[in-house]
């Protein structure tokens, strides 16, 4: 099973026109690859706020709310998209504005059949939750599909690793992670997080990440990052678990071929049995072993020196008095 993963800045589209021939291109692009999982970046379809007004670009609290008349075509055009490539394609997440006027984080999963579900953000950053006031979802989804199951985890999830815990107990082989982030650091958390969930779960983990400046986007004005595929470092896997991974703040698609039965192999038969064995972190406790008053073990440790270090000086004038041996 052939993944493609999307790196890219966060476009300006003229029109609506625009952006769908812009969407249309890069998917039959990754389709022509071979790819049969796409999978775009954390808020990729914050491009549609180019099509509000300049003045609601400019305000975070503005372009919210604007850009929700847009969101219905938005994911139609996805699983159109999808129905005609035959593929599966991870949406770039969106702000999307609930019934009772609050915000999720969300990306939508569609299928090559022209349905659709989605994942909700989990756990959210300090910009969204203080900032953007988005909310986080509750619930951590799995999805069958034909070539095996798989989950998703959007940016700052991935660094939480009973998240993907729970999805991989459920099934999933492949964890889409969609990210964006500002910085290095920010792109290496992600990224950290994306392998240590391969390790622990002896599965895949995918990313997708934002790359480059959105200068005409208020509080979207950077994008730092890097797409990868992970695998556990183990038998049967690269040594350090990097099936692939893109150069930084390069736009593209970063393919990667996928075998779950090595999955299989890897859990059943590895140096380690990380899936196996997290179990036995269960009941596990913490205890404080308090260091007590320093002064009395450290006044034991310079006596102890110092009769060692006479010791060896008397050992020393004893060998001066021994005579020398022969060969």
């Amino acid at each position: 099973m052939r993944v493609a993963c999307c790196q890219q800045p966060l476009s300006f589209a003229g029109s609506w026109a625009d952006y769908a021939e812009t969407l249309a291109a890069q998917v039959a692009e990754a389709a022509a690859g071979g790819a049969q999982i796409l999978l775009f970046a954390e808020y990729a379809g914050l491009s549609v706020a180019s099509l509000c007004t300049p003045e609601e670009r400019a305000d975070v609290q503005h372009y919210l709310p604007a850009i929700q008349p847009w969101l219905p075509a938005y994911l139609d055009l996805h699983c159109a998209l999808a129905r005609e490539h035959g593929v599966y394609i991870v949406a770039g997440s969106v702000p999307l504005r609930l019934p009772d006027g609050s915000y999720r984080n969300r990306a939508f999963f569609c299928r090559p059949d022209g349905t659709h579900d989605y994942q909700d953000k989990l756990i959210m950053t300090r910009f969204e939750a203080e900032v953007w006031r988005i909310e986080p979802g509750r619930e951590a989804k799995v999805f069958d599909t034909a070539h095996g199951r798989v989950a998703i985890n959007i940016c700052y999830d991935v660094e939480f690793p009973l998240i993907a815990r729970l999805q991989a107990e459920a099934g999933a082989r492949l964890i889409l992670a969609a990210s964006w982030t500002e910085s290095l650091a920010g792109n290496h958390r992600v990224k950290i997080g994306c392998r240590a969930r391969a390790l622990e779960n002896q599965c895949y983990v995918a990313l997708a990440a934002i790359a480059g400046s959105s200068p005409w986007l208020a509080g979207c004005e950077v994008g730092i990052g890097a797409g990868g595929v992970y695998a556990p470092p183990d038998r049967f896997f690269p040594p350090d678990g990097i099936v692939a991974e893109s150069t930084l703040d390069a736009p593209g698609w970063l393919y990667a071929d996928l075998d779950f039965a090595l999955l299989d192999a890897v859990r059943a038969d590895g140096q380690v049995l990380s899936f196996r064995d997290w179990e036995h972190q269960h009941g596990i406790t913490a205890t404080v072993v308090p260091e007590g008053n320093w002064f009395v073990p450290a006044l034991v440790a310079v006596v102890a020196g110092q009769a060692l270090a006479g010791a060896s000086d008397a050992e020393v004038e004893r060998e001066g008095d021994r005579p020398a041996q022969s060969d």
